[in-house]
C-alpha cells in the first residue's frame, strides 16, 4: 500500500538519505527512533506537507510524488492534533469534509464510533489530552482516507489513558482496514500496536521487522541499545570449539563461547531477561559461560527486579519477583550467573 523509493529531503544540517520503504495494506506500522531522527520529516514528505528532493513515492500503486496533500487519500494526526480553538468539536471534525465539499452526513457516524458524539457543542480548550486526541483522529478519519499518519498519537497522555488509546487505535486499525503509521520514541507504545516496526536514526533507516527481531535480533549496536538491551561486549576471539559450531572468545578475564564461527574482535550481546541468576557462589557442574558475580544493586520495576552484576563482567538482569526473592542474598550476595548459548546474539563490529 506504501512505497517509499529512496527518498532524500534535507533541513538545515538534517538529511533523510535515500530512505526505501514498503508497508503493506492494512498494516500497523510504527516508526521508531530517538528525538531528532526524522521520524515526522518522513511523515510530512509522505502526506505531501513537504517536497522531497528525490525519490519516489506510492500509495496503492499511484505514484504521489508530485501530488497535493489532499489528493493523496491520507488521514494524518500531527503531534499536537491541531485543533481550531474558535470552532466547537462538531464544526472541528467536519473542517475536512466542507474544504472538499463533501456532505457532513459521516460526521455522527464517526464520532459514535470513538465515543465523542456528547462533545460535539464544546469548544476543544479545556477537554482532556484523551479527548483532544479522539477528536483528531475523528476529523483524519471522516475522510475515509487509505493511509493513516500518526505522529506520536499518544505522547501527551498519562500511562492510563495512552494504554487505553492504544487499544482502541489498534481496534479501529483493524476494524476500518486502514494502513497505518504510528511514529514513536516508546518500546511498550510500539509493543502495543506494531505489526511491523522500523527503527530510523539521524535520517537513516537503521532496521525493519517484527519488534521481537529487532529485539532478540538487532542488526547494529545502535538498534540493540535503542531496544533497551545493556549487556553488550566487546570480546577477542581465541579459537573455536570441539565442534566448530561456535566460537571461544576472551572478555576481559572470562571465557566464554558465543555461537558461531568468528575471527579477530567480536561484538555480542544477550538480553537481561534473557540473564539466568542463581543462588550460590560454586561453579561445580554448571557448565559453559557460566561464573561467579555479586549482586550490588537491584531495583523493583514494577513487572520484573532489575538486578546490577558485578564480575569477571558486569552486566544487568531482569528477573521476575519470584526468582529474585529465591536468591539467598541478605547475608551472602554472591550469585551464580549463566549466559545460555541460545540468547547470546552476536552483533557487526
Amino acid at each position: 500500500m506504501i512505497r517509499a523509493e529512496q527518498i532524500a529531503f534535507h533541513v538545515g544540517t538534517f538529511q533523510l538519505q535515500g530512505l526505501s520503504l514498503d508497508i503493506a495494506g492494512g498494516e500497523y506500522f510504527v516508526l521508531l527512533g530517538p528525538p531528532g531522527s526524522g521520524k515526522t520529516i518522513f511523515l510530512e514528505c509522505l502526506c505531501g506537507l513537504k517536497k522531497v528532493e528525490s525519490g519516489h513515492l506510492y500509495i496503492g500503486g499511484r505514484e504521489v510524488t508530485g501530488l497535493e496533500p489532499r489528493t493523496r487519500g491520507i488521514g494524518y494526526v500531527p503531534q499536537d492534533y491541531a485543533l481550531f480553538p474558535h470552532l466547537c468539536v462538531e464544526r472541528n471534525i467536519a473542517f475536512g469534509l466542507r474544504v472538499h465539499g463533501y456532505a457532513e452526513t459521516k460526521v455522527t457516524e464517526i464520532a459514535d464510533l470513538l465515543g465523542i458524539r456528547h462533545l460535539f457543542g464544546r469548544r476543544t480548550d479545556g477537554l482532556s489530552g484523551g479527548e483532544k486526541q479522539r477528536i483528531a483522529l475523528a476529523r483524519a478519519l471522516v475522510l475515509e482516507p487509505k493511509v493513516l499518519l500518526l505522529d506520536e498519537p499518544v505522547c501527551a497522555l498519562d500511562e492510563v489513558t495512552r494504554q487505553e488509546v492504544c487499544a482502541q487505535l489498534l481496534g479501529l486499525q483493524r476494524q476500518l482496514g486502514l494502513t497505518t503509521i504510528h511514529v514513536s520514541h516508546n518500546l511498550e507504545e510500539a509493543f502495543s500496536v506494531a505489526d511491523r516496526a522500523a527503527i530510523l536514526h539521524r535520517g537513516i533507516l537503521q532496521q525493519v521487522g517484527s519488534l521481537d527481531n529487532l529485539l532478540r535480533k538487532p542488526k547494529s549496536e545502535f538498534v540493540a541499545r535503542f531496544m533497551r538491551c545493556e549487556n553488550i561486549f566487546e570480546a577477542r576471539v581465541t579459537g573455536q570449539d570441539a565442534r566448530g559450531s561456535n566460537t571461544r572468545v576472551e572478555v576481559a578475564t572470562l571465557e566464554l563461547q558465543i555461537p558461531g564461527r568468528h575471527t579477530g574482535k567480536s561484538l555480542f550481546m544477550i538480553r537481561p531477561e534473557d540473564v539466568q541468576v542463581h543462588s550460590g557462589s560454586t561453579l561445580d557442574g554448571q557448565g559453559e559461560n557460566t561464573f561467579s558475580a555479586t549482586l550490588v544493586r537491584s531495583r523493583d520495576c514494577g513487572g520484573y527486579v532489575r538486578a546490577e552484576l558485578a564480575g569477571p563482567v558486569n552486566l544487568v538482569a531482569h528477573m521476575t519477583h519470584g526468582a529474585f526473592a529465591g536468591l539467598k542474598t541478605k547475608h551472602q550476595p554472591s550469585v551464580i550467573v549463566q549466559l545460555g548459548l541460545e540468547h547470546i546474539h552476536v552483533l557487526p563490529v
